[in-house]
């Protein structure tokens, strides 16, 4: 009988323990529910192209660079009469050759970096045989340092440093030391001999 008891009065205490936690899932449920409606829906959401997704985080965006960089100095180095060669070794190997076009060489340069805007340039080679007859170059082709402004995502505070001695600037420099004559090493076994023997 008292084992009855026991647990007769025992099942009201579980079942307001029970009732108590149930209530507070349910309670936590509908908050985390009510945070949800104010979110943007599916439907709404920003592109990911330099958008924060859900308004709130900016995904890392890996840097693409595709292609060969070409500036307004390394071009105008470029003349037409030039052999193939000597055009692929200054610009570089080209993107884009076809067999069926093999008088047509593309050099097309890419770029997506993050915090920058994308650049698209495309350079084409027009050849007569293995001469250069032409080159198409965009509108917008920058020189080096306005390519280095494009993609320079650092921004820092005060004066860019100085890269270059001014003429007056290198003249003030001491000459360089001259370097010292290097004493000749021998070539090949070296033998050593025992010392001469004196008739004292």
């Amino acid at each position: 009988m008292r084992l009855i008891s026991r647990t007769a009065s025992a099942a009201p205490a579980r079942r307001t323990r029970l009732a108590s936690v149930g209530l507070t899932a349910l309670t936590t449920l509908s908050a985390l529910l009510g945070g949800c409606s104010q979110m943007p829906s599916l439907g709404s959401l920003p592109t990911v192209a330099g958008d924060k997704v859900l308004g709130l985080v900016r995904p890392y965006r890996v840097e693409v660079v595709q292609g060969n960089v070409l500036t307004t100095e390394l071009v105008a180095r470029i003349k037409p009469g030039m052999h193939r060669n000597q055009v692929r070794d200054l610009l570089g190997s080209p993107m884009l050759t076809d067999v069926f076009h093999a008088e047509r060489w593309d050099y097309v340069f890419t770029i997506r970096r993050q915090g920058a805007e994308p650049q698209r340039r495309q350079v084409i080679a027009w050849f007569d045989g293995d001469q250069l007859k032409s080159l198409e170059t965009p509108a917008d082709l920058p020189s080096e340092k306005e390519f280095i402004a494009g993609i320079n995502t650092f921004k820092p505070k005060g004066d860019a440093p100085k890269l270059e001695l001014s003429e007056a600037e290198r003249k003030a420099l001491p000459p360089p030391a001259k370097p010292e004559a290097a004493v000749a090493e021998p070539v090949g076994p070296v033998r050593g001999y025992p010392p001469l023997e004196s008739n004292t």
